[in-house]
Order: structure tokens, then sequence, then C-alpha cells
């Protein structure tokens, strides 16, 4: 197989969601380079009906198009719901998703809340994984302003708020089903008194296996880089991330 120095992926999210399964890619694979793609001006797209959905990340994926990644990530769990397939088929490169983590949840046992956008929670997607691992003790439910309040207050985030608009419903475990939600994992933990589970782990696993395909050895530094939406704060949103844990990267 032919060696590729420094392979690219590109990610995809409305805002600043898909950032947290960004930095836990950059972190397993430091050999390859990342360009992030965003669309803030746009959030929530867990509102967006399904055409203007297709309309939005066509446009994105075009422009993805051009780099010729070795593979794209939709960091986002509407965009994969609603769209994954259609972009498939249409652009020739890896594409990988994000979905809740249902089945990780249903296999802890117990009442499971899966906490998503209005999109998300009505797609055929969520519908069945549900049903295929739910055995009737899921519940979804959609929690129409709250990505966009996370967008807007990443900075500032109110947890009394936040507890105020959560569902108020006993459960064993929370699915977060919007990458935003990742923010405020620990409120949500709290809150609830449970587990919470979402789909970071299990996409960079995912994308790592696929990247597997490609042999990387090149020993420059990583490149991380920003496209489209708001750049100078989802740069500077992802420069927190890494510093919280410690980590440094050029970020581009």
């Amino acid at each position: 197989m032919e060696k590729v120095l420094n392979p690219t992926v590109c990610f995809f999210d409305s805002g600043i969601g898909g950032l947290c399964l960004l930095y836990e890619c950059v972190r397993r694979l430091p050999n390859v380079d990342f360009t992030y793609f965003s669309d803030n001006g746009n959030v929530p797209y867990g509102a967006l009906s399904q055409e203007r959905l297709i309309e939005l990340t066509d446009s994105v994926f075009t422009e993805i198009a051009k780099i010729n990644p070795v593979a794209s990530v939709i960091a986002c769990n509407t965009v994969t719901a609603r769209c994954i397939d259609y972009l498939r088929k249409k652009y020739p490169f890896e594409i990988i998703g994000i979905q809740p983590a249902v089945k990780p949840a249903a296999e802890a046992g117990g009442r499971c809340l899966v906490l998503a956008t209005p999109s998300t929670v009505g797609s055929k997607a969520l519908y069945e994984l549900i049903e295929k691992y739910g055995f009737g003790r899921i519940e979804a439910v959609a929690c129409p302003d709250l990505a966009l309040y996370i967008e807007n207050n990443i900075d500032n985030i109110d947890e009394s708020y936040i507890k105020s608009i959560l569902p108020k419903i006993n459960c064993d475990s929370v699915v977060l089903g919007c990458t935003h939600y990742i923010y405020i994992k620990e409120i949500v933990k709290k809150h609830y008194n449970c587990s919470v589970f979402d789909g970071i782990e299990g996409t960079a696993d995912n994308l790592a296996k696929k990247i597997e395909k490609t042999d990387h050895f090149s020993k420059r530094a990583q490149k991380i880089m920003f496209s489209g939406g708001e750049v100078v704060k989802n740069r500077k949103v992802f420069a927190k991330l890494v510093t919280q844990y410690g980590l440094k990267w050029p970020i581009m």
C-alpha cells in the first residue's frame, strides 16, 4: 500500500459541538492532519428542515472534497441521522458519522434518557437504534433550545438555567445525542445523578480503524486548521480544550 505522509481528515459540525470529538481524534492520531469545517451562523441544525440540511451540508462537503481527504467525520448527530446516506452516495471519500451512544447505555441496564435535537429525535436513524437496543427502556426527548444556548454561551454557561430546562424524568443513564451537549456533561451527570454516555469514543474508535488502512510515518508537526463559520471562536474553544487537558499542538 502506498504510504501517505500526514493524511488529512476533515471534520464538520454546525458549530462548536464537534470540537470535543476533534480533540479526541487529534489525541489518538498524532500523525494525521485535521481541518475543521463549521457553519456557526446556522446553529442550531436540529431545527432545520431536511431540504435545508441537505443544502447546507452539501455546500460544505463540496469544499471538503477539494481537499481530497482520506476521510471526513460528521461531528453532528443531526447531520449524521438526516444526511449521511445522501453524502455517502455523492462523495468518494470515507464519511464517518456520530450516533447517540444508545448501545452502551442500554447494556448498562435500567431506564435510559436520550437528550437530542428535535431533528435527531424525529429521525429514522435514532428510532432504529432505540428499537434495536432499547428493549422498551429508552426514551428520547427533544431539547429545542439547548444547542443554541450552549453555542452562544460557551464561556458563561449558567448551570441553574441548564437544570431548569432539562426534562424532569427519572432515569438510570443519560445519552447525549448532540455534540454541543458534551459541554454540559458534568451538569447533566449531577442533575440526574447517573451515568452519562456520548458518542465521542465510539466515533474516534471508528475513525482510527479506518485510518489504519494508511501507513503513517511522518515525524513533522501535526496541523490543525479551521475553515468556515466563526473561525476565531472555534479555534479559541479548541485551544481551551487542549489546554484543559495539558496537551500542545499547533493550531492554525
